[in-house]
């Protein structure tokens, strides 16, 4: 960032990270009623691409108004708050940027319809979600949060803490990620992330209906894919199907396409990124970045060229 004084968007404007507060008492911070969005902004020659941003912009909206939550900003007010955000920081990095919207202050009541909504804007330098590339993972003992008590596929802050416990128990057994299957026993997602994997050269993906978020970097790669003339196949898939995929990897806006080496002590494609995955994974690298110019319209430059 240029200069040392960061700074946040908050409920239309521009504050210094220092003043960006709220009450002890906001709803969101006892409830979970919050919606938010995880957006990457790529620094690629002396340029900062924010990637599909107006997506994720709708897709806030859609979040909140999911769980009756009004928010008080459109999707394009929003995409411009970003984009402020990020030329006022002067960023010269790659950066991770958190959209948050929120039930501010109120009473204790759960029905917080009528309470005051908020949204900040903040982004912080990143580079690489996992410690390490290439992940162990293991089916976790908990359900990923059921489509009969809640809503999967709005990002909503509530819904995370399913994916804390479920990381954390991955964590502490020793490995690096935690997959969850839904109410059925299908597989569903991870904490994170989406997965994929490929079974008789095919890429296969559990459907909507699994209780996935419906990624972002999710349709990505099923669009990349199918360009290249690959079958895409959205379906539920067993647990005992991961242990002999051909390829198995994640896919999220913080992880990007990262490949799955070990499921539950059993070794995926040889402990070696596959062919496919590697292969999507630079097609996306080289779209995100603008190294290449096809899907050009899903970034969004932050800085003004001459």
């Amino acid at each position: 960032m240029s200069g040392t004084r960061e700074f946040i968007w908050l409920d239309g404007g521009l504050v210094p990270a220092g003043d960006a507060r709220v009450s002890v008492k906001t709803h969101s911070l006892h409830y979970g009623t919050a919606v938010f969005e995880g957006i990457r902004g790529y620094y690629n020659s002396d340029q900062l691409f924010v990637f599909r941003l107006r997506e994720h912009c709708e897709r806030l909206i859609a979040s909140g108004g999911m769980i009756h939550l009004d928010i008080p900003f459109s999707a394009g007010d929003i995409f411009r708050g970003v984009i402020e955000l990020l030329r006022r920081n002067g960023f010269r990095r790659s950066v991770y940027i958190r959209p948050i919207a929120f039930v501010g202050e109120g009473d204790i009541r759960l029905d917080f319809r009528k309470h005051p909504k908020q949204v900040a804007i903040f982004a912080v330098p990143f580079d690489a979600y996992f410690e390490r590339s290439g992940l162990r993972v293991c089916i976790s003992s908990w359900r990923r949060v059921s489509q009969s008590s809640m809503i999967p596929r709005s990002k909503a802050a509530g819904n995370y803490l399913n994916s804390s416990v479920a990381t954390i128990e991955a964590k502490l057994a020793g490995y690096d990620e935690a997959l969850l299957l839904d109410e059925e026993g299908r597989v569903s997602e991870g904490p994170g992330q989406n997965l994929f994997m490929v079974s008789g050269g095919a890429l296969v993906t559990p459907p909507v209906y699994s209780a996935i978020l419906e990624g972002i970097t999710r349709q990505t790669v099923i669009t990349i894919a199918k360009e290249s003339g690959r079958e895409v196949q959205e379906r539920p898939i067993d647990r005992s199907e991961l242990y002999t995929a051909e390829e198995v990897f994640l896919t999220g806006t913080a992880a990007g396409i990262e490949a799955v080496l070990e499921i539950d002590g059993r070794e995926v494609s040889g402990a070696q990124p596959g062919k496919v995955t590697k292969n999507l994974e630079a097609s996306y690298s080289d779209i995100v970045t603008g190294r290449s110019t096809r899907h050009a319209s899903w970034l969004t430059p932050v800085y003004e060229t001459t």
